[in-house]
């Protein structure tokens, strides 16, 4: 006997899940809690993702429901969903209900997100990040590296800024890019997406949503990720450091820790940078930017929508001069000295390592 998908018709929100879709959800439900029919959906915003999020609520109990709708080979959702049962499995992510990778659809536990304060985030956060890259290791995919150059590359044949006024930052990222590590060695399985959405406080503890991105990656760039919103200058950096490590951060790793951030803020810079230009933003280069503490603890708060094109060009400049500040500093040639260092000691070690 066929399972239809029963949806209360006094809300009428039938139009929200896809036509394909309705009989693997309704299977979904059914496997899940005996029962085709659901009392609430309502969408959530799910950023530049094209899934389908919702809170659907079955039996009076809330659940996200996420619907994959692309059908590509880069949407297999294969390793995402092993992923997050794993994290689930260790508390570092809501339970998963279900998860069927032929029909793209999962369901887990909703979670009532509260206010996550900074002081607290500081420390909560990297311990988390430090059980995730515990886990078994992803198979390789891609490198960061590779990505953030293809970023700068588009940005720059593009010519969306006056070319004096990156030529000195994308020379440092230049020799940036020629000492950070790019070795595979120590890399762990990393969330990849920490933005302040995807990092859910549920008053207690915060849990980690939205895996898609999930893959084989330097551990530092999830830290990095985190870091631009909770973290403001060197002692906050030692006391985040250490709450990953569980001890003291060595000098390597702090300035390998400041190196990668220098490279998320090339790969936030012109990734959306690029996003408004091609949609068509006007782009001032004598606009009064952001300052960057400010933008990111709002971001953090809840208070910036990147769906908007101007909050876009603002997050772009002000990961602008956060980057010219730092590459200014005698930190970021003391960093470059220590890595650089590190990696002739590494190379002479095992000269087979690439």
């Amino acid at each position: 006997m066929p399972i239809y998908l029963v949806i209360n018709s006094q809300l009428n929100l039938d139009f929200m899940i896809p036509e394909a879709k309705k009989t693997a959800l309704a299977h979904a439900l059914q496997t899940t809690f005996g029962t085709n029919d659901f009392e609430d959906i309502v969408p959530l915003n799910a950023g530049l993702s094209t899934a389908l999020v919702f809170k659907i609520t079955v039996q009076s109990n809330p659940y996200l429901l996420k619907i994959i709708t692309r059908t590509d080979a880069m949407a297999d959702p294969t390793i995402q969903y092993a992923c997050t049962r794993a994290a689930a499995e260790i508390g570092i992510a809501p339970k998963v209900w279900y998860a069927n990778v032929g029909d793209r659809i999962s369901i887990t536990d909703f979670v009532d997100a509260k206010p996550f304060p900074i002081d607290k985030a500081r420390l909560m956060v990297p311990a988390l990040l430090s059980r995730l890259h515990a886990l078994p290791a992803l198979p390789y995919r891609i490198k960061y590296l590779d990505i953030v150059d293809g970023f700068v590359q588009k940005f720059r044949d593009a010519k969306i800024l006056p070319e004096g006024l990156t030529e000195d930052l994308f020379a440092q990222y230049t020799v940036l890019r020629s000492v950070y590590p790019r070795g595979t060695s120590d890399w762990v399985s990393c969330h990849n997406d920490l933005k302040p959405e995807n990092i859910l406080f549920d008053g207690e503890r915060p849990l980690l949503v939205d895996w898609e991105a999930i893959f084989l990656n330097d551990p530092y760039f999830d830290l990095a990720m985190v870091a631009n919103f909770v973290v403001a200058g060197v002692e906050e950096e030692r006391e985040y450091l250490k709450a990953y490590f569980g001890q003291e951060s060595t000098p390597y790793q702090h300035a390998r820790f400041f190196l990668m951030r220098q490279i998320a803020h090339t790969s936030y810079f012109t990734f959306f940078m690029r996003l408004v230009h091609e949609a068509g933003t006007t782009i001032n280069p004598d606009d009064e930017r952001p300052d960057f503490r400010e933008f990111n603890t709002r971001m953090w708060n809840g208070g910036v929508d990147l769906n908007d094109a101007s909050e876009r060009l603002q997050y772009a400049w002000a990961h602008l001069e956060q980057l010219k500040q730092n590459f200014a500093s005698a930190r970021f040639e003391e960093a470059l000295e220590i890595v650089a260092r590190q990696g002739a000691i590494t190379s002479a070690a095992s000269p087979s390592t690439t």
